[in-house]
């Protein structure tokens, strides 16, 4: 079952790169006390995440930071390669981070199997609005680039 509008993210230990490499991150402390968006991708360079989602939060960015505290970035890949494509895609407003492990992917009830691809489990791609760790908006893409949109989260935003 995924999470819903009205539930509270779980706290789970994922990693984001710091200046020493990987290190633990808590899902509870970055959505302790604060407004957040997070949005989540199937697997960072690839060609919809890099070429559509991600642009729309990079561009936004500003815009969005006005209204939250801080956005989000989260996939199924590894610190390192969460680093290298905020570098590449100039997302330096976003935090990344990465599930490698699928857990909190899991947690939240958005896994992805895409082994018939060669992919293993990856995430839905979704966007949230959390307060204080609480979901005020989920959207979650079957296909395409809608409902978890930049411009779908600023509209959410007002």
């Amino acid at each position: 079952m995924s999470i819903s509008v009205g539930d509270t993210l779980p706290n789970v230990t994922i990693k984001t790169n710091g200046e020493n490499g990987p290190e633990d991150f808590s899902t509870g402390d970055f959505f302790k006390g604060r407004k957040v968006v997070l949005f989540a991708v199937p697997g960072a360079f690839t060609p919809g995440c890099s070429n559509t989602h991600m642009p729309g939060f990079v561009v936004n960015a500003d815009a969005i930071l006005e209204k939250v505290d801080a956005i989000g970035c989260m996939a199924v890949n590894d610190a390192f390669v969460m680093d290298a494509w905020q570098k590449d895609q100039n997302a330096e407003h976003i935090t990344m981070l990465a599930d490698g492990n699928v857990e909190f992917t899991k947690a939240l009830g958005l896994e992805l199997d895409v082994s018939a691809a060669g992919l293993g489990t990856r995430c839905k791609r979704f966007a949230l609005i959390a307060n204080d760790g609480v979901v005020e908006y989920l959207g979650v893409d079957d296909k395409g680039v809608d409902k978890s949109s930049a411009e779908s989260v600023l509209a959410q935003l007002g």
